[in-house]
């Protein structure tokens, strides 16, 4: 196999795994055993969480650092268990350790198990927030989940962002090899030494 073919598939396969749905998947985790973005409601029972700054960050997802204040904030909450659908549902969000509220939603319920909640101004003050879930069922006891976030981070490169720009390096990288006969030796001279 030439060192032009090792090349490339070993650049595919970088490709490959930069682009991968099950390493980016909730931080690089499989499963809700790893999912950093989600409340446990009850043993087993989770409510998953993904927050988003359309205005400021389109297509961008966060979970417990949002990068900007004063922007439109949506935070979405998926609850898979049917039995949560039928319960009414409250959230609030507090600024720590004051306790200050910054969002309240008064108990409802949400059929469809997705839950949008829209804060058309955002969080105004950098720092730790606590969001506050009450499910309230017909019968028994409240059940209480809470899940921190900090606002005001500012926007670090994504993980997506950053596989992007490798995988444009590589290709860059690519191109000047097979266009430029000193990289294209420099680098097989490199291989030749490693082979050795």
């Amino acid at each position: 196999m030439s060192k032009k073919s090792i090349f490339k598939k070993g650049l595919l396969g970088v490709a490959g795994m930069l682009f991968s749905s099950v390493l980016w998947a909730h931080g690089g985790a499989a499963g809700t055993d790893t999912d950093q973005c989600k409340f446990e409601l009850e043993p087993d029972h989770w409510i998953h969480y993904t927050a988003y700054q359309p205005s400021a960050y389109p297509a961008e997802e966060f979970c417990g650092k949002l990068p900007a204040l004063d922007t439109k904030t949506q935070l979405v909450f998926d609850y898979q268990d049917v039995r949560y659908r039928n319960m009414m549902v409250e959230f609030e969000v507090t600024k720590e350790p004051e306790g200050t509220r910054v969002f309240f939603q008064e108990a409802k319920k949400h059929k469809s198990g997705t839950v949008v909640l829209d804060l058309p101004q955002g969080v105004k003050e950098k720092g730790k927030h606590l969001i506050h879930i009450t499910l309230i069922p017909d019968q028994g006891d409240r059940l209480d989940a809470h899940m921190s976030f900090v606002a005001g981070t500012g926007q670090a490169t994504s993980k997506e962002s950053m596989g992007l720009y490798v995988l444009f390096a590589f290709a860059g990288l690519y191109a000047v090899y097979l266009s430029s006969a000193g990289f294209k030796g420099w680098v097989d001279g490199l291989f030749g030494k490693i082979k050795e």
